[in-house]
C-alpha cells in the first residue's frame, strides 16, 4: 500500500479520505485510475485529513474521527469492504451500492411529465441509517471542456457518512460536485408561463392587465410558438424551430425591448433535436460554421457533443437572439436519454452548454430545464415537466420539492395550478399558488386548453382577490429570497429544506409531510386538500422543532417541540417566522423585481436574540463571486428578564451604491402584547414602528416588551362563527368556553360528541 497525501493506493485500487466523512473508493484490474473531472465530479482537491491507515497480510483498516473501514485488497464485494459509523455503530457494504439501501432518504426524479401524484425517486445523499454513495463509475470524462466517454471500466464511488449532519454533507457534496449559482434577482419574481399563440399584440396586452391588476410579473416566458411551427413535411415537423413566426411577431426586437421596458426577462421554448434546417433564417451561416454545403440543404445536426456543431448552434441561433433582448432559454428536451456520437445523455449536454455558454459571455447564467442526474444544481433553473392538474399532483409537489435537497438541488419549478388533464377547481388552483409562493420558483403555466383559467381577474371572488394577495406577497419576499439564494451559494444551504434537517434527533421530524423550511427564518406548510364543508378550513401535518413561532399571515403564536394539524381557511395557509428571526420585505409598493426596495419592511419574531444579514447588488452580474455586493446586518437583542429589546440596523458594507441613498424602515414585532410607546393590533400581535429614512447608514431603537399568547377565547368563537355547524351545538361550546378554565374547556370539548376535526382545530388555538 502506498499513501500520498488523503491517498491510498494498491495496484488496483485506490481509496481518497476526502473528510472525515467522505471516501472515494476506486477498483481498476489495470489500475488506471481516473483523475479528470467527470460530469457529476468536478473537484477532489480537499483540505487534509486526520486519519490512520495500517496494513497487515489480508487486511487494510483506515479510520477517522466518525469512519472505519476495512477492506482485503481484493475487488470490491459486500464481503471485503465494509465502513462503519463510529458514532452509531451502523454499518455499509459495498454491495449497498446498487441496493439493499431501502433507509435511503432520496433525492429527486428527472422529470414529473405525465404524473398525477407520486412516482420513483433517485437516491440522495442522507439515509436513516446514516450512510449513502453516489456511484460515479460510468460517468463520462469532462476534460477541458469537452465530454469523452470513459474507456477504463471499473468501480468509482463516493460513500458519505455524514450521519444526521445534514449540512456538513451537504458542503461536501457541494465541493466535489461544485456550488450552485446564484440566480438573477428577476427569477424571484412570478413568471407568466402558457402553452398559447400568443402574438406580439395579445402578449403584451396580458402584460399590461397585469400592470393595470397591480399583479406584478417579472419573467415573461413565450412557448414554442414564437417560431414556425408550420413547415414543410419535407423538413419534417415544427417541433424543433428556430425561426420568428412573423404573422405572430412582426418585430421581435421591438417585442423584446417592450417586455424589457415593462422589467420583465424574457425565455424562449426550444425543442431543438431535430437541428438546423435549411428553412431556418440562420440555415446558411449555421451550415458554413458546421462545415456544410448550404447548397446541399442538409440539416445542421443537433449535437453539443461536436464542437463544430456545438459552435453552429450558439454563434448563428442563439447569440443574436440573446443580443436582441432573450435573457435566457427554456431547454424542453423530451427526446430521451442518448442521441448522436456521444454516450452522454444529451440532457446533461444541453444544460451543462447552454449554462456554460451563457457563463463565458460575462452574464449571470440561469437555464430553465430538467434534471439531468447528480451535479444538476450547478445548472438552475429545474422544470419539473408537464403535470396533471389534479389534488394528487399538487400535494405530491411540496415534498418532492423539499426532499430534492438531499441531492442538493434546491430550484424546482413546477407548472403552478397543473398543466393538462384533470379538472376546473379554483379552490385548488388557490392552494397551488400559495405553495408556488412558497416554493422555489412561482411559475404559473398550463396548456392551450381556454379552459385553463390562471388569470386572476378571470376569477371569481374570492379566488381571485387571495390570488391577487399572493402574487404580490412574492415579490415583496424578493429581498429575503434573493439573500437566500446568496446563501445557498455562499454555505450550500437550500431555499427549502425537510423538517429533519431542523431536528434530525427527532423521528416526528421524518414525517412532517408537506411542512418544510422556507430559508433560515420561515417554516411553512402547503395546504393540499379541499376544504372541510362544516369547518370551512382545510388542515396541513406540521412538525415545529422547540422554540415559539409566530405566523405572518395570522399572527397567532405556537409553541414548538410538537407535531400537529395547522387549520387554515382559503385566504391563508401557515408561514411562521421563529423567535429571534429576521425577514426583510419589500414594502407593498415595491414590487420591481429587478429593484432593490426604497422601502424595507423589517418582520422581527420576538422572543429570543437573533441576526440577519440582507444581501443586496445589481441582481445580474458575477460580482458577488468575487466578495461583490452589499450587506446589512440586522440584529434584535431580547432579554427575557428585563424584557428589553432593541432592534438594530448596521451601517452597509461593501458597495453601498447597490443601496437606495434615501430607504425607509418599517419595523414589525411580531408576538407581542405590549411595547413601550407603540401601537399594538391585538389580533396580529403585531406593532408597526416607522423607523423613517436612513439609508446606508445605522439605525438603533429599544421598546420594553411584553410577549403575548393567543386570545382562545376569542378565536375560539370566531371559529365556530365561521363554521357550517349546527347551532346548538355553537351554543354549547361557547357556554362551555366562557365558563371553564383553559384545561377544563378542553376536556370538555373532548367529551362532547363533536367532528374531530372541529376538536382539532379548537385545540391547534392552545397550541401557543
Amino acid at each position: 500500500m502506498e499513501q500520498h497525501g488523503n491517498l491510498l493506493q494498491g495496484d488496483t485500487w485506490r481509496i481518497s479520505v476526502l473528510t472525515d466523512r467522505l471516501f472515494r473508493l476506486e477498483y481498476q484490474l489495470e489500475g488506471k485510475f481516473t483523475d479528470a473531472s467527470t460530469i457529476h465530479v468536478i473537484n477532489r482537491e480537499f483540505l487534509p485529513v486526520d486519519f490512520t491507515a495500517a496494513e497487515t497480510d489480508h487486511q487494510i483498516r483506515i479510520e477517522t474521527a466518525y469512519l472505519a473501514l476495512t477492506y482485503d485488497g481484493e475487488a470490491f464485494t459486500s464481503r471485503n469492504l465494509e465502513i462503519r459509523l463510529k458514532e452509531t455503530g451502523a454499518g455499509w457494504n459495498f454491495g449497498d451500492v446498487y441496493g439493499n439501501d431501502e433507509e435511503n432518504l432520496l433525492g429527486t426524479a428527472r422529470t414529473l411529465d405525465n404524473t398525477n401524484g407520486p412516482l420513483p425517486m433517485e437516491k440522495g445523499l442522507f439515509s436513516r441509517n446514516g450512510t449513502a454513495t453516489l456511484d460515479d463509475s460510468s460517468s463520462a470524462l469532462l476534460i477541458n471542456g469537452e465530454v469523452r466517454d470513459r474507456t477504463d471500466r471499473g468501480w468509482d464511488v463516493y460513500f458519505f457518512g455524514y450521519g444526521t449532519d445534514f449540512a456538513a454533507g451537504l458542503r461536501a457534496f457541494a465541493r466535489l460536485t461544485g456550488k450552485t449559482p446564484m440566480l438573477p434577482r428577476y427569477a424571484l419574481g412570478n413568471w407568466w408561463s402558457k402553452y398559447e399563440k400568443y402574438t406580439e399584440e395579445s402578449y403584451l396586452s396580458l402584460m399590461d392587465q397585469f400592470e393595470k391588476e397591480q399583479v406584478p410579473l417579472s419573467v415573461g416566458v413565450i412557448d414554442m410558438d414564437w417560431h414556425l411551427t408550420k413547415i414543410d413535411p419535407r423538413y419534417g415537423t415544427g417541433w424543433t424551430g428556430f425561426t420568428w413566426n412573423r404573422e405572430y411577431f412582426p418585430d421581435y426586437r421591438r417585442f423584446l425591448t417592450k417586455l424589457h421596458e415593462k422589467g420583465l426577462a424574457v425565455t424562449l421554448n426550444l425543442h431543438p433535436a431535430d437541428g438546423i434546417r435549411a428553412y431556418e433564417s440562420m440555415y446558411e451561416a449555421a451550415a458554413k460554421i458546421a462545415g456544410i454545403d448550404p447548397d446541399s440543404g442538409d440539416p445542421v445536426p443537433f449535437d453539443l457533443s461536436v464542437p463544430t456543431l456545438r459552435k453552429a448552434y450558439f454563434d448563428a441561433v442563439l447569440h443574436p437572439y440573446e443580443d436582441a433582448g432573450v435573457d435566457f432559454w427554456w431547454i424542453d428536451w423530451q427526446q430521451g436519454t442518448r442521441m448522436g456520437q456521444s454516450n452522454v445523455d444529451p440532457l446533461w449536454l444541453c444544460n451543462h452548454y447552454h449554462f456554460e455558454d451563457q457563463r463565458q459571455r460575462g452574464k449571470r447564467a440561469m437555464i430553465f430545464s430538467r434534471y439531468a442526474g447528480p451535479g444538476s444544481h450547478r445548472y438552475p433553473v429545474g422544470f419539473s415537466g408537464d403535470t396533471w392538474s389534479t389534488w394528487q399532483s399538487l400535494a405530491f409537489q411540496p415534498w418532492f420539492t423539499q426532499t430534492a435537497s438531499n441531492i442538493d438541488y434546491g430550484w424546482w419549478s413546477h407548472d403552478i395550478g397543473g398543466h393538462m388533464l384533470g379538472d376546473r377547481n379554483d379552490e385548488r388552483l388557490v392552494r397551488w399558488v400559495q405553495f408556488g409562493v412558497f416554493s422555489p420558483i412561482m411559475r404559473l403555466h398550463s396548456s392551450a386548453s381556454p379552459f385553463f383559467v390562471k388569470e386572476p381577474w378571470k376569477l371569481e371572488e374570492p379566488y381571485r382577490s387571495i390570488l391577487d394577495d399572493f402574487l404580490r406577497i412574492r415579490h415583496r419576499l424578493i429581498p429575503y429570497l434573493y439573500t437566500m439564494s446568496y446563501t445557498t451559494w455562499k454555505d450550500d444551504i437550500p431555499l427549502i429544506r425537510p423538517m429533519y434537517y431542523e431536528a434530525p434527533q427527532d423521528a416526528r421530524a421524518y414525517d412532517a409531510g408537506n411542512c418544510y423550511a422556507f430559508g433560515t427564518e420561515l417554516i411553512t406548510g402547503a395546504i393540499t386538500e379541499p376544504l372541510d364543508p362544516k369547518l370551512r378550513m382545510a388542515h396541513v401535518s406540521m412538525y415545529l422543532p422547540e422554540g415559539r413561532y409566530m405566523d405572518l399571515l395570522s399572527g397567532r403564536v405556537y409553541t414548538g417541540g410538537r407535531k400537529r394539524n395547522f387549520y387554515r381557511r382559503l385566504h391563508s395557509i401557515p408561514v411562521l417566522l421563529r423567535e429571534g428571526g429576521i425577514l426583510p420585505l419589500a414594502s407593498e409598493e415595491n414590487t420591481n423585481a429587478r429593484m432593490n426596495p426604497e422601502t424595507l419592511d423589517i418582520y422581527c419574531g420576538v422572543g429570543k436574540s437573533g441576526s440577519f444579514v440582507l444581501f443586496e447588488d445589481d441582481g445580474e452580474s458575477n460580482e458577488y463571486l468575487e466578495g461583490g455586493g452589499a450587506r446589512t446586518r440586522i440584529t434584535q437583542e431580547y432579554d427575557p428578564e428585563s424584557g428589553l429589546l432593541q432592534i438594530r440596523i448596521d451601517p452597509v458594507e461593501g458597495d453601498t451604491a447597490f443601496v437606495p441613498e434615501r430607504r425607509r424602515v418599517r419595523i414589525h414585532l411580531l408576538g407581542v402584547a405590549d411595547v413601550s410607546g407603540a401601537r399594538v393590533d391585538p389580533v396580529r400581535h403585531e406593532a408597526v414602528i416607522d423607523a423613517g429614512v436612513i439609508g446606508r447608514g445605522a439605525c438603533e431603537v429599544t421598546w420594553k416588551v411584553r410577549l403575548s399568547g393567543n386570545d382562545h377565547r376569542r378565536e375560539v368563537m370566531d371559529l365556530i362563527t365561521y363554521a357550517f355547524i349546527e347551532i346548538v351545538t355553537k351554543d354549547r361550546i361557547a357556554e362551555l368556553l366562557h365558563r371553564a378554565t383553559d384545561a377544563e374547556f378542553l376536556q370538555g370539548i373532548r367529551e362532547m360528541d363533536l367532528d374531530p376535526k372541529l376538536v382539532d382545530a379548537i385545540e391547534e388555538i392552545y397550541c401557543d
